[in-house]
């Protein structure tokens, strides 16, 4: 709370509101030009958004949603997803590292700590999309933003209008368009642990009908944790992204933008360190604990370099780094038919990812390998038409195809440690003698493939069958067909014919064989009820049903009784949401405030998550599965206002309740595992990830100063969220506290177009941890990534 009011403080003296009004998107020709207050009123402009895919102004859409525009994402040095969970509240995001990103809107999608998003047969339950083309695999909103217009959050399930079935929500991305009025953006970054970051755009004609813009970011940084092992710094980073675009516009009836886009993300990470360790509430062995007088640790007379996590300090001994990169093209044309506007979306886009990573963590030579090199591709194929204008019947409806293949090369090898760690010195009924080296370049090596076509028809009506009062119905039909085949070999290690020896190391690690296949089809919807009482005050009443489809178990299955892979469990089925909304939206004073509020209750059933085999042979502890229902209910509120001229404040707040309603056979908290596999019943437990409160406050202040020919500006933002849970079990000792960050700017625009500007990101030095990690073999240990260190710089921008 006190960094809290220090953020009020600075937005006293704090410029551009939270969301700004972009032009018209390529790709909606019926979207009309953002407009405004006159410029003698202070007031706050008109948001235009695309979530029901034509435009329309946010404040008579029925439904929640955030808008973070361009020059906020700007101001408030925010460049890819995880900043941006820092302006919308509802917005939660968990990153291990870029393949193992998840974000979740109201708790809901698909949480790093719940299942890992390594699993490539399992769809994201939250859309993430760039100028209307899905992303299939969340691992690509790890890159930093490039040339941003709008960031539209939509709240709830998104189960109608939208590529992909997106049970909790969807992130909409929109960049800005190429321009025939000629423009140029130039800025510098350059701050603490060397951070380095250049942007530059240029749009402008090429010929009366053809337009162009060009633009990509730079970003470097030193890594935030000494290695005291190897004196390198871990965690950095290295970005770089590159878009271009062409717009052909022959006419005011047709157009047509065709986009190229590469980023990739070059560094020495990721890595996490000590949080803490886990005492125990039953028995478990002493000598396979980590701590203790004959814990593991001492057995190794090691001794982590630091207790602290804040430290940021680690001693890892494997190799570590990230080489990923993606890209694509994409092809939106439109064709304004007078009653309605055609477009058709055609995007091919791939996604390559290779990694190395220390998995134990420690400078114990416990796991000396591990990495997962990937190739993604997909084709969509959209077409849809949108009625233009405002009448009394309103539609959108189309055409859908979406195909992928996911290729993996799943790869670990064990060190010298791995046996007395994992195993210890006996194993089975008669205590054989467990070498040393019995995992000793012991390893898995193989091959995944993961294919999937969706296709769907959809269509929505709006209906005003009175003056103010509108009804909307909406239904999407979707066909997925998905395959998928996992096949790893076991090799390396020292030759044993000794049974028990063979089976210990197999506990470990075994190869498996299997194929599964994927036929869902689903009806998908939402209906929704829409007062406009006053040509200010919008309340609505909404229902909505979404599906995340069947997947495909490609992190390996638990074992049968015969210690063969249980193809039973191969496929999840379908995951069910439904959702239960109501709210109101306001412009008040004038237009000088707008304040929205809604309250929902969303019920999932067949949630996708973890569940424990307890088969004591199994090498598997967990496999993905459902569980029968999950819920979630709260509220939120968002407000803008212009207090004056130069001033603009912001607030979003929001409460949620989430918990497993029914979760039998769940993974165990940390402190209830003893010697053997077992299960618990987590029913009840809270959701992780998911703050019971968080909240936003922000402002932008500009002041014009004619003496100095320009304007001063200052911007503050903070963000608040409560303790949470690090994992699915509801651990105590894998809970992640409250914590508050704020971050502002303060500097001189010139009347020239260019500015200067002082910015600070967690100005307090507020430590916190984003996600936590338990260590594999359930030794107590665990290991967790510390927030970002203060950093502080400064920026030079130019506009032409």
């Amino acid at each position: 709370m006190r960094h809290l009011l220090c953020a009020v403080s600075v937005i006293a003296l704090a410029a551009p509101t939270f969301a700004q009004g972009p032009s018209a998107p390529a790709g909606n020709m019926s979207a009309p030009t953002t407009t405004g207050v006159d410029e003698d009123r202070a007031g706050l402009p008109e948001i235009t958004v695309t979530a029901r895919r034509r435009a329309e102004d946010a404040q008579r859409i029925p439904g929640s949603l955030s808008v973070v525009g361009g020059e906020s994402l700007d101001r408030s040095y925010t460049v890819n997803t995880q900043q941006l969970s820092q302006l919308v509240p509802t917005l939660n995001y968990s990153s291990a590292n870029p393949r193992n990103t998840a974000f979740t809107i109201r708790g809901l999608g698909s949480s790093v700590v719940a299942v890992s998003q390594a699993n490539d047969g399992l769809e994201p339950g939250v859309g993430f999309y760039v100028d209307q083309v899905y992303h299939a695999r969340p691992a690509t909103a790890a890159f930093d933003f490039s040339d941003i217009g709008q960031v539209e959050v939509l709240r709830g399930p998104q189960g109608t209008l939208f590529g992909k079935n997106s049970t909790a929500g969807a992130i909409n991305i929109t960049t800005r368009a190429p321009t025939f009025t000629p423009e140029a953006t130039e800025e510098i970054s350059v701050g603490s642990y060397n951070f380095v970051q250049v942007r530059a755009a240029a749009s402008g004609p090429i010929s009366d009908t053809l337009a162009f813009r060009l633009s990509g970011v730079s970003t470097r940084r030193d890594g935030v944790i000494d290695n005291v092992r190897t004196g390198r710094d871990q965690n950095q980073i290295g970005n770089q992204a590159v878009r271009g675009q062409l717009l052909f516009k022959p006419s005011e009836m047709v157009q047509i933008k065709l986009s190229a886009d590469f980023t990739n993300f070059q560094s020495n990470c990721c890595t996490q360190v000590y949080y803490r360790v886990a005492t125990r509430d039953v028995p478990r062995t002493a000598t396979r604990q980590f701590a203790g007088p004959t814990g593991l640790a001492a057995q190794f007379s090691y001794t982590p370099p630091s207790t602290n996590p804040y430290d940021r300090v680690t001693d890892i001994d494997a190799q570590l780094g990230v080489d990923t990169n993606e890209g694509g093209v994409a092809a939106i044309a439109d064709w304004n038919l007078g009653g309605a506007t055609l477009t058709s979306v055609s995007a091919w886009r791939f996604w390559n990812w290779d990694a190395a990573n220390d998995r134990d963590y420690t400078g114990i030579p416990i796991q000396i390998e591990q990495h997962i090199p990937s190739r993604q591709d997909q084709y969509s194929q959209e077409l849809r038409l949108a009625s233009n204008g405002d009448h009394a019947i309103s539609y959108v409806g189309g055409l859908y195809f979406f195909r992928q293949r996911v290729v993996g090369r799943p790869i670990s090898i064990y060190g010298p440690a791995a046996a007395r760690y994992l195993i210890g010195t006996t194993t089975g009924a008669n205590a054989t003698p467990v070498p040393a080296n019995l995992l000793d370049g012991y390893g898995t090596d193989g091959r995944t493939d993961f294919q999937s076509n969706s296709y769907a028809a959809f269509g929505e009506v709006n209906w005003r069958p009175v003056d103010r009062v509108t009804l909307t119905g909406g239904l999407r039909y979707t066909y997925e067909h998905k395959t998928g085949t996992y096949d790893t070999v076991v090799f390396g290690g020292p030759a044993t014919t000794n049974a028990a020896l063979i089976n210990a190391r197999l506990s470990i690690l075994r190869g498996q064989t299997y194929a599964a296949k994927v036929n869902d089809g689903a009806l998908t919807g939402r209906a929704n009820i829409a007062w406009q009482a006053t040509d200010n005050v919008l309340g609505y009443v909404s229902y909505a049903r979404g599906e995340k489809s069947g997947g495909i178990n490609m992190s390996g299955l638990p074992l049968n009784d015969q210690n063969l892979p249980a193809i039973g469990t191969a496929v999840v089925r379908p995951e069910k949401n439904t959702a239960y909304e109501v709210g109101v939206k306001t412009r008040l004073f004038d237009n000088r405030l707008t304040f929205n509020i809604d309250g929902f209750y969303t019920r999932v059933t067949d949630f996708q998550t973890n569940v424990s085999d307890t088969r004591a042979a199994a090498a598997l502890r967990t496999y993905l599965a459902n569980i029968p229902r999950v819920t979630v209910k709260g509220v939120e509120a968002d407000a803008v206002a212009a207090v004056t001229r130069e001033l603009s404040l912001r607030a979003s707040v929001a409460y949620a309740d989430g918990k497993y309603d029914s979760y039998p056979a769940g993974p165990c908290p940390i402190e209830l595992i003893g010697n053997t596999a077992s299960s618990c019943n987590l029913s009840g437990t809270g959701l992780p990830g998911l703050p019971k409160w968080s909240y936003t406050v922000g402002g932008d202040y500009l002041r014009p100063v004619a003496t100095l020919g320009g304007s001063l500006f200052a911007h503050a933002d903070a963000n608040y969220r409560s303790k949470q849970f690090g994992d699915p079990t509801g651990s105590r000792f894998t809970t992640i506290g409250s914590y508050t960050v704020v971050n502002g700017s303060i500097g001189y625009r010139s009347e020239k177009g260019w500015e200067l500007a002082v910015f600070a990101r967690n100005l307090f030095d507020r430590d916190y941890i984003q996600n936590v990690t338990i260590q594999a073999g359930n030794s107590g240990l665990i290991l967790a990534t510390p927030s970002d260190p203060r950093t502080i710089g400064v920026t030079f921008r130019a506009h032409q």
